[in-house]
């Protein structure tokens, strides 16, 4: 049988093979963090604690009043050394809480849980998930309890849980499907009693045999009525508009949202925090993120607390060889390359990727010989090349009338162009600056 898919899109090297057979490993409690103040889209929060301050672990120590927002927590038992500036994953230094720990053991500051969240009404379910700072944790950060709470007019007939991990060499949402299948399950249970739909579908590459058949067992065993479906292995389907056509075969309108066509997507990893919120009372303090790649000494898929530096991380996997040349937060696809390893691990780490000079060439770029490769990839039907140069050429309105808001940033264009051209960071300057001219237009 033909496994679903979506059309157009690309096929790189998986390089799963370092940790994807790693069953998941808790790390000892980091010796300090720093934790940003905005770890997801929308608004930053305010700091609720001062220099001095002692903090219990789930403690909120961050909250902004603004809805789209999502508040932060002390990941550790510790006192509050500074609230100042320091380096973040995105490349720039930001306002974080830097912790240090005064405890062996978690003193934990919980949230209220109910006695029985089958019969908990869905707005009191939406609350509890926005206490315990839930985003999406496929990388995007959308804080979780605005997606569950779409507009009136919007009518929600279905929802997938996103287990593809389509970006190389990640492999934490696998070993998270193999291992925490039932809170999984339970989480998307509730997820979909919130929405307060019957149509749940999972979908899961086929690189994934053993996720599969858990997946599938359980739902069977525990009598979920949700469907497991087995795609084709292809980048980037765990996007959601990709993943939205895969399974459903419904296509999300160009600058359109999933609720458009009646479809709530949410990553495995997010249903395991909100079952661990609604039935543990745990905030979102820590994450399972995969440290892998051919330059790293033993590849791991951990248990970390947020907060905690990279350095800690690496060299609990037994540090970085001395070939290594690049280190990514996130997969090489959409990942970001880092220059500092205290950085610290935020709410969208799903990954520490450290690769040497064999699997890293640094590549001379050529003028476009037009031969097409980058639209045929592209699973949004833009033409990178022709975005790629208005911006260039700093013709953003042009750009933003070709489509360029539309883009989802997946680097296919660029690991398709057989002339080495920087398409989607281009791409990504471009809706930066278109983007900057629309604020500019609504200020004056």
């Amino acid at each position: 049988m033909k496994l679903r898919t979506f059309k157009k899109g690309i096929h790189p090297g998986e390089n799963k093979h370092y940790s994807d057979l790693v069953p998941i490993e808790k790390m000892p409690l980091p010796k300090q963090v720093y934790i940003p103040l905005q770890q997801h889209i929308g608004a930053p929060c305010e700091p609720l604690v001062n220099k001095g301050d002692e903090v219990k672990t789930g403690q909120i120590i961050g909250r902004s009043s603004v809805y789209v927002s999502s508040p932060i927590h002390s990941s550790i038992t510790g006192v509050v050394k500074t609230v100042d500036k320091f380096p973040h994953p995105l490349g720039m230094r930001v306002d974080m809480i830097h912790i240090e720990r005064t405890s062996e053991e978690d003193d934990w500051d919980l949230v209220s849980t109910p006695d029985n969240w089958e019969n908990t009404p869905a707005v009191e379910l939406i609350k509890l998930i926005n206490e315990a700072g839930i985003v999406g944790m496929g990388g995007a950060a959308f804080p979780t309890h605005v997606k569950l709470s779409p507009p009136k007019d919007k009518v929600i007939d279905s929802f997938i849980l996103n287990g593809v991990e389509c970006e190389p060499y990640l492999t934490s949402d696998h070993r998270i499907m193999v291992e925490f299948t039932d809170k999984i399950l339970t989480g998307m249970n509730i997820l979909m009693k919130i929405l307060k739909v019957d149509n749940g579908y999972i979908g899961i590459e086929d690189n994934k045999p053993d996720a599969i058949e858990r997946m599938s067992k359980r739902v069977k065993d525990l009598g979920y009525g949700f469907q497991v479906v087995p795609l084709e292995v292809k980048y980037p389907q765990g996007a959601e508009k990709m993943l939205i056509e895969s399974v459903l075969r419904r296509k999300v309108p160009a600058g359109g949202l999933p609720m458009d066509v009646g479809v709530i997507v949410n990553n495995v990893a997010t249903a395991l925090a909100v079952a661990e919120a609604v039935t543990e009372g745990k905030s979102l303090i820590e994450r399972i993120t995969t440290v892998t790649g051919d330059g790293i000494v033993n590849p791991k898929n951990l248990i970390t607390r947020i907060g905690t530096p990279f350095s800690d991380l690496i060299e609990f996997c037994g540090g970085v060889k001395d070939e290594t040349t690049l280190v990514f937060m996130g997969g090489p696809m959409m990942g970001l390359a880092q220059y500092d390893l205290q950085i610290p691990v935020i709410k969208a780490t799903g990954g520490i990727v450290c690769n040497t000079s064999n699997q890293i060439k640094m590549v001379e770029h050529f003028p476009c010989i037009r031969c097409g490769a980058c639209v045929d990839a592209c699973p949004m039907y833009l033409l990178p090349t022709r975005l790629a140069k208005l911006t260039e050429y700093k013709k953003y309105e042009d750009a933003e009338k070709l489509g360029i808001q539309n883009c989802i940033e997946c680097g296919s264009c660029a690991f398709s162009c057989p002339a080495n051209i920087p398409l989607v960071q281009w791409i990504r300057v471009g809706k930066m600056r278109v983007n900057q001219l629309k604020k500019k237009q609504q200020a004056s």
